[in-house]
């Protein structure tokens, strides 16, 4: 862990899951902006480098932090870190996430559907990925965990920090498998989508439901999602999430976000974008101006339907 004090005028945000991919270009790109940056990362060496590498491209004003999102004490210390030492946050971006699944065959993979990779793994075609992608309960678990209950768990955390702020933004990085067309149970895509009587154990009771099927392997009878299943339930979680909290902290701007198909270990190196591209969106909302959205689901840089 480094430190560098408290100054004065800067906003500061922390990112999780900084240490690569996404999550290191979002910090790259908010120190870029003038912005104080705490990278968190589950490994205290990648939080290290990774801050490194940042300084060596001339920015000094960021620092590192070890955060496990599945860890409550982890995240009480990273808490009072940046109680002690800033005084508030203005900025969190919850990049953190897990897989819910494990590709086995990485070279198989890249080379699924000419190297459309995730873009064209979908329930129709499960059959062509058997012993490419490997999935099963514990995984979904950790998928969960991470995702979901670990972001809620962070955000929690740190909003007594962010009410200090006069410019909060809170920035829920998500995925187009979060969208509820994926899901195939009406009654689960009509409870997430009804803001109105939504509530935080609504959601919770979805993916308990959904672990219990995964668990009692009812996931089809029950119409979830068969392919990147967890995945997919972790993000739609989170997008319901993220509008439940932009209503209930109306003072603050907080939105999700599909950062477009990276190159990352998620995707073994599939997609259309850089790391660096991937990092645009994120960091345009958590540098949105003051009259700026709430509540809003961004496919890349443009606001899009649940």
């Amino acid at each position: 862990m480094t430190d560098i004090g408290s100054l004065s005028g800067k906003r500061c945000a922390l990112v999780t899951g900084g240490g690569r991919g996404i999550g290191f270009e979002i910090c790259r790109k908010l120190a870029e902006n003038e912005i104080r940056v705490i990278l968190t990362d589950r490994s205290q060496k990648d939080a290290i480098e990774a801050v490194e590498k940042i300084k060596l491209s001339g920015n000094s004003d960021v620092v590192s932090h070890q955060l496990d999102v599945k860890d409550s004490e982890s995240i009480a210390a990273v808490a009072n870190y940046v109680k002690g030492n800033f005084g508030k946050l203005d900025i969190l971006v919850n990049n953190a996430g897990a897989p819910g699944l494990v590709i086995a065959k990485p070279q198989d993979f890249r080379s699924f559907k000419d190297g459309a990779g995730f873009f064209q793994v979908i329930d129709e075609n499960a059959h062509l990925l058997e012993g490419i992608i490997e999935e099963n309960y514990e995984l979904a678990e950790d998928c969960l965990r991470t995702n979901y209950y670990g972001t809620k768990a962070v955000t929690t955390e740190l909003l007594p920090l962010l009410q200090l702020s006069n410019s909060a933004r809170i920035v829920n990085v998500s995925s187009f498998f979060g969208e509820l067309k994926w899901i195939y149970n009406e009654k689960v895509k009509a409870d997430l989508n009804n803001l109105k009587s939504l509530t935080e154990e609504d959601i919770d009771k979805t993916v308990e439901w959904f672990l219990k099927d995964y668990e009692e392997k009812n996931l089809k009878a029950n119409g979830w999602p068969i392919v990147v299943s967890a995945y997919k339930i972790s993000k739609a979680a989170i997008n319901a999430y993220t509008r439940l909290l932009a209503k209930k902290y109306p003072n603050m701007l907080i939105n999700c976000v599909h950062p477009g198909y990276t190159q990352t270990e998620l995707t073994s190196k599939t997609g259309p974008l850089t790391p660096e591209e991937g990092a645009r969106a994120p960091v345009m909302l958590a540098l949105l101006p003051d009259d700026g959205p709430s509540g809003t689901y961004f496919l890349e840089m443009q606001p899009s339907t649940f």
